[in-house]
């Protein structure tokens, strides 16, 4: 037996093992790495190599850019944008058949975009819209459902953590390129759900009652305003050059310290200690994240790992369509049960070899990769979006599953078009020059 396929079978082994026992997924990668690591080296060098791999592989950078982000993501929690961004959205679906469900959707796109998070979003604006879709004889699944489902978009829609992460442990791919090709697939992801919603709100007679006037609507452009600037500040500065990915993270921290505390007045000078704490903590475990997988990403190089699957694969077929639907089912399937992040962490250094050998772009291969995994955040049984979902709409998991298959079924044929139609990517980023 080859050194790469013993150690990848001890990987994976020990890796399903030691989850199941409730390893957290951290120490789980360290651990399977260094087993897997002991036939080429001894126990002590394996140690100590693995050391140096976590010291290395958090020493970098534009690492300094996910906790700010994440800061940011905090401090927008708190700042009272939600129920501003619900109303804007409120503006754009009008009086359509579900368009409470609508506003849903259009509302966790943009939170979700300035937060960086699906769980907040579906936090945030299902404990809004829930009670007033309910009030307006909603069925709760179906709200649920709706929130659920959406969430996840605004994962796509830069500032995204994730498209960080997999720039560094792709090598290095652009991060604003990766933002630049996330648009087109997260508004891609929001139309599937609107349109999932339209046609189950119509089957079901949900329309709105409520129609802004205009002296009104302009109230609530003029209040949502601030908040979407921030995506113009930080985006459109990373894209033009002004500032690096790291430092406009920064900038988005500053500018929704700010936004929070001297125009919406939602966050006071003794809040900031609680939300400090809570981004270090989310930080912690995120770099202690990156850092242990970088053993894994070692342990791969070192033995080959990568280079017998996409051998393997390629011998399989020479089909391209055929290898990225497996690897699109490979990474649903993991999705249900392992979290954004890792998945990224563990899988990059496994399937971009073989997409790269297929003549596919870095930047396609990530997008297409993060649109994959963000459907596991709403799937059982890890799916933390769901569960927040679930808890935040006051409803039973098995009366949601019911509406969301139409949902995932939306969403997976949306997952095919941005797989076989690299253009929804790389269209925007050819445009900024990113893409020769």
């Amino acid at each position: 037996m080859s050194v790469a396929i013993l150690s990848g079978t001890i990987i994976l082994v020990a890796l399903v093992v030691l989850l199941i026992v409730g390893m957290p997924i951290a120490m789980a990668l360290a651990i399977a790495s260094i087993l897997a690591i002991l036939p080429v080296l001894n126990f002590d060098a394996a140690v100590l190599t693995g050391a140096q791999r976590i010291f290395s592989g958090i020493s970098i950078f534009s690492l300094l850019a996910i906790p700010f982000f994440i800061l940011a993501g905090n401090i927008m929690n708190r700042g009272g944008i939600a129920i501003r961004l619900i109303n804007l959205a409120k503006l754009f679906t009008g009086q359509t058949p579900g368009a409470l469900a609508q506003t849903n959707v259009v509302a966790n796109m943009m939170f979700g975009s300035i937060s960086g998070s699906g769980t907040a979003a579906a936090s945030a604006m299902g404990s809004m819209i829930a009670p007033i879709e309910k009030d307006e004889g909603y069925e709760p699944s179906f709200s649920a459902a709706t929130n659920i489902s959406s969430a996840p978009s605004g994962l796509l829609i830069p500032p995204s953590n994730v498209m960080i992460t997999y720039s560094l442990v792709s090598g290095g791919t652009s991060v604003a390129a990766l933002f630049m090709a996330g648009y087109i697939p997260g508004l891609l992801w929001g139309l599937a759900c609107m349109s999932v919603a339209y046609v189950l709100a119509r089957q079901h007679g949900y329309r709105a009652e409520h129609v802004f006037a205009s002296k009104e609507a302009w109230k609530v452009m003029a209040d949502a305003v601030p908040c979407l600037l921030l995506l113009v500040v930080v985006i459109g500065g990373i894209i033009s050059g002004v500032f690096t990915a790291t430092e406009g993270s920064v900038v988005a921290v500053v500018y929704s310290l700010l936004l929070s505390m001297f125009c919406y007045h939602s966050i006071r000078v003794q809040d900031l200690p609680r939300i400090f704490e809570e981004s270090a903590e989310m930080t912690g475990i995120i770099i202690f994240l990156i850092g242990t997988s970088s053993i894994m990403s070692w342990v791969m190089a070192f033995t080959n790992i990568p280079e017998a699957v996409s051998a393997g694969l390629l011998g399989l077929t020479d089909s391209r369509i055929l290898i990225l639907l497996f690897i699109n089912i490979i990474l649903l399937v993991v999705g249900t049960f392992m979290d954004m992040t890792p998945a990224c962490l563990i899988f990059t250094p496994i399937f971009l070899p073989v997409c790269m050998a297929l003549g596919i772009n870095p930047i396609h291969f990530g997008i297409f990769m993060i649109f994959n995994l963000c459907i596991g955040t709403i799937t059982p049984p890890v799916g933390t979006t769901l569960f927040v979902g679930v808890k935040v709409g006051g409803v039973e998991l098995e009366s949601v599953v019911k509406w969301l298959l139409p949902f995932f079924a939306a969403l997976f044929i949306a997952l095919l078009m941005v797989t076989y139609i690299p253009e929804l990517s790389l269209w925007l980023p050819g445009l900024m020059g990113y893409v020769k």
